[in-house]
């Protein structure tokens, strides 16, 4: 593990238009919103919030798939916005994605070992037959598959079957960042428990970064070692460590919403209340104010930054260990 950022997100904005045409008047949705952040090399850092919170745009962002409207997304130091088509090539080699649904992420009228093999087709890599027929055996077997499933078609797999046909192609050209987009959200508990066996023993085996995002907190906490918190485009805080003491009101109230089956840890909810705040409108404030049942005049005119602790929070009034405004 190191500290040193593989991936680097520098006062980050993405806006995405809607409406106009002939009547309509045209609205701007801050999807990603001044977002500063940190991915370190070697580590699993999760991202997790409400849905339209901006995590799946943050990681279209990290990948260069599309381009941030303010600031800049750095991956190994490089600026993902200012590269040639050619170098932007190249620097994709180093960092894939894994998409959530395997369904159709996968080409149906490809064999298994055609889109497998793909990447290395973009990238223009030559090789023979044996070569590629080898590499891809190589692959199958990494990802827990027999090779022989090189010749079959996606509809002849399960969705966990597809889903580590996902996983190979992502490591067929060996990168250093892998983006993980709720993997595991489309399967089974059981095949759930085993595709996440599976990353953790190809992260340690290959030396792998993982950005992971998910809905699942739970999950987040175990296979996770920080957690950022994401509400309504905004890092408003970044847990170092999954145990780590809750310092946000929303994050509180996040992770409460996650039941421990354990009859003997019964937990005292915090309700969020209130009005969800418009992406299309966000307050001069803090986005969570209207819900914070803490919320003060100066949370309500005054945007909090995130702070450069160990343990960011962006909050005026940060909790403190009890639970209570600091």
């Amino acid at each position: 593990m190191s500290d040193r950022p593989i991936l680097r997100f520098e006062s980050v904005v993405r806006d995405f238009s809607s409406g106009g045409g002939w009547f309509g008047e045209r609205r701007v949705l801050r999807a990603v919103n001044a977002v500063d952040l940190k991915v370190p090399a070697g580590r699993v850092t999760g991202v997790v919030g409400e849905s339209g919170c901006g995590k799946s745009t943050l990681a279209r962002l990290a990948l260069g798939l599309i381009r941030p409207s303010a600031g800049r997304v750095l991956f190994e130091g490089e600026d993902l916005a200012a590269q040639s088509r050619g170098r932007m090539r190249r620097l994709r080699a180093r960092m894939q994605m894994v998409f959530q649904d395997p369904y159709s992420s996968i080409d149906p009228r490809w064999a298994v070992g055609d889109a497998i093999a793909e990447p290395f087709q973009v990238q223009g890599i030559r090789m023979s037959r044996a070569e590629r027929a080898a590499r891809i055996a190589d692959l199958l077997a990494m990802v827990g598959l027999d090779p022989s499933q090189a010749a079959s078609l996606p509809h002849h797999l399960s969705g966990g079957q597809k889903q580590r046909v996902g996983i190979a192609r992502a490591l067929a050209l060996e990168p250093s960042l892998v983006v993980l987009d709720e993997p595991t959200a489309s399967l089974d508990v059981s095949i759930q428990a085993q595709i996440i066996a599976l990353l953790e023993g190809l992260k340690a085996r290959l030396d792998l970064t993982y950005l992971f995002i998910s809905h699942d907190l739970g999950l987040v906490r175990y296979f996770c070692d920080r957690i950022v918190v994401m509400y309504l485009g905004s890092v408003v805080e970044i847990l170092p460590s999954p145990d780590a003491e809750i310092r946000h009101p929303y994050t509180r109230a996040l992770m409460d919403s996650a039941f421990v089956p354990d009859p003997t840890r019964r937990q005292r909810l915090t309700r969020a209340t209130g009005e969800i705040s418009s992406a299309f409108d966000l307050p001069p404030g803090c986005a969570y104010a209207p819900r914070c049942p803490h919320a003060v005049q100066r949370c309500r005119i005054e945007r909090p930054r995130l702070d450069p602790s160990t343990h960011p929070v962006a909050c005026h009034l940060p909790l403190d260990r009890a639970g209570a405004r600091s």
